[in-house]
């Protein structure tokens, strides 16, 4: 790729944030924001979908295959290999809108 200022902007912000996010302590914060983070959206997309009922299905579908597709990505790597910070936060976003489907879920059948 051509080293042109954008890329060299990009890079030189990801190695930035990487470095900063290689801290232990900050990289379970932002762990556990991008849980919370997925939990509420997972809770507005039910409640959004849920009123206007023609929504459900295509809801569904989206979400089916975000989770899938984040699956595949994130599990399909070697245990030996190093997982990026962007994979573990994406994975970790998609827990915590599956746990919030989940719940909602549990709502609705009692």
């Amino acid at each position: 790729m051509q080293r042109t200022r954008l890329n060299t902007l990009v890079e030189f912000t990801q190695s930035r944030l990487n470095q900063t996010f290689s801290n232990p302590w900050r990289r379970i914060s932002l762990s556990l924001i991008s849980v919370l983070l997925g939990f509420f959206v997972g809770q507005a997309v039910s409640l959004t979908a849920g009123q206007e009922a023609y929504w459900d299905v295509t809801v569904g579908v989206i979400l089916l295959l975000f989770t899938e597709t984040i699956s595949n990505i994130a599990y399909r790597r070697r245990k030996r290999e190093a997982r990026s910070l962007w994979l573990d936060i994406l994975n970790l976003f998609k827990i915590g809108v599956t746990y919030s489907l989940y719940l909602e879920a549990l709502k609705l059948g009692s």
